[in-house]
């Protein structure tokens, strides 16, 4: 060691932990897409894709306005047309190579060198066109365009073995929205391969994205006993730590809940009763289109975060959604069948443990309970605002003291977290987050 004469520094480490806080606002959707519109629909297959606004879903997994068939078209939509909130993660459940029907022979008409084939969902792998009965060879004879239907334009390109040709047939096969069924949203892991499906890939969100999942949903599926059950399951110990909140609809289908009277029973019959569950009835039309209430009550959460809770980047899920008003028209069934209530009766459905709309100026969300009410009291599972706090508070406290992990438990790194917390914690309350 060499001899030191003079002044010399040195620096140690900073004793307060700066916190990594964990992404309350992250919508994980599983659903359906019309991924025949990619270039490789395999590749959009259970698979967690991170988009941050409408061109990038789009060309994530396609668009079609046909939400009853493409669920995630409704997140979309309502995401990025309408709340206006990023990012999101969208999970679709729908392989062409298994959800998929065959297209019999279609004749179509050629106007302006451009036929119409009119079925949507088409997959251009195995299409197979000809005109009269010699086979057209794709990007040589013929190109295709998406209309927005999601049916699909064949134009013929000149010098091509087509060119001049009045009629086309088309053969081939196309996806098949009403084949994706609850098992396919629940998902699971095949032995063999190893391979995720449905919420099970909500598993590989933070190891791949790196953002912690905040609320789960599975809009139109989510009515049904089967995956309403999955969902409450998966928001606990995500990669064996992390947890999250879902939404879940309550049926108002005719088998449903069709008058507000009927939705403690059907929520009694889909098993929705979880302190991490938020459940909502019934629809909600924005114009003509009719959307899941589960896609504008997710989609309200966010706004309400950057609105109400942000403090710069701070992103602190602590004030409810409810009484916060929502680009809706009308509150509906499932058919469109449009439901009024007032205000006693919207306390009437609260009461049961699940939110609805009302009309109070301008249609807001209305209901502050978890699913677990009336079953549940405790306010930390009771309320959904507390909830979602006490679980975003959790991944955020495992997220930062992650790195201190094996290393020495000595009096000095003990001093360090909880003095880090004390300050984090003062700044809460100092801001009114809370207590």
């Amino acid at each position: 060691m060499a001899y030191k004469h003079g002044v010399y520094t040195s620096e140690v480490e900073t004793s307060l932990t700066a916190p990594i806080v964990g992404t309350a606002g992250l919508q994980v959707i599983v659903g359906t897409a019309p991924v025949n519109m990619l270039k490789d629909p395999a590749a959009a297959v259970n698979v967690p894709l991170l988009v941050n606004n409408y061109k990038e879903a789009v060309e994530a997994v396609g668009y079609n306005d046909d939400f009853e068939a493409y669920t995630l078209c409704e997140c979309i939509s309502a995401a990025f047309s309408v709340v206006g909130v990023a990012p999101m993660v969208l999970i679709n459940v729908l392989d062409p190579a298994k959800h998929k029907a065959d297209i019999s022979e279609k004749t179509m008409q050629v106007n302006d060198g451009v036929a119409v084939l009119d079925e949507v969902g088409v997959l251009l792998e195995g299409l197979t066109i000809k005109a009269d009965a010699t086979p057209l060879e794709a990007g040589k004879d013929y190109t295709t365009t998406w209309n927005n239907d999601g049916t699909l334009n064949i134009v013929l390109l000149k010098g091509g073995a087509g060119e001049k040709a009045t009629t086309l047939t088309a053969t081939g096969s196309k996806i098949d929205p009403s084949k994706v069924k609850a098992a396919d949203i629940v998902g699971g892991v095949d032995i063999s391969s190893g391979k995720e499906t449905g919420l099970e890939v909500v598993r590989q969100v933070y190891p791949k994205l790196s953002m912690t999942p905040g609320i789960l949903l599975a809009p139109r599926f989510s009515a049904d006993a089967t995956v309403s059950a999955a969902l409450q399951a998966k928001t606990k110990s995500i990669n064996s730590v992390f947890g999250a909140v879902c939404i879940v609809d309550i049926n108002s289908k005719t088998d449903g809940a069709v008058k507000y009277t009927d939705v403690k029973t059907k929520k009694e019959e889909q098993a929705v009763s979880d302190p991490n569950a938020y459940a909502v009835w019934p629809y909600a039309k924005v114009g003509e289109a009719r959307a899941l209430a589960s896609v504008i009550g997710e989609d309200e959460l966010s706004p309400v975060d950057k609105q109400y809770l942000s403090f710069g980047k701070d992103d602190t899920p602590n004030v409810s959604p409810s009484n916060k008003t929502l680009a809706i028209s009308a509150a509906c069934l499932a058919d469109g069948t449009e439901v009024v209530l007032d205000q006693e009766q919207a306390n009437t459905v609260n009461s049961f443990g699940v939110a609805t709309w009302l009309n109070m100026n301008g249609f807001r969300l209305w209901g502050n309970n978890t699913a677990a009410y009336p079953g549940i009291t405790d306010p930390k599972d009771r309320w959904f605002s507390v909830r979602r706090f006490m679980t975003w508070a959790a991944n955020s406290f495992i997220l930062t003291y992650f790195q201190k992990v094996d290393s020495p438990a000595n009096k000095r790194l003990i001093e360090a977290i909880v003095d880090s917390e004390n300050v984090r914690g003062n700044g809460f309350v100092a801001r009114g987050v809370c207590a």
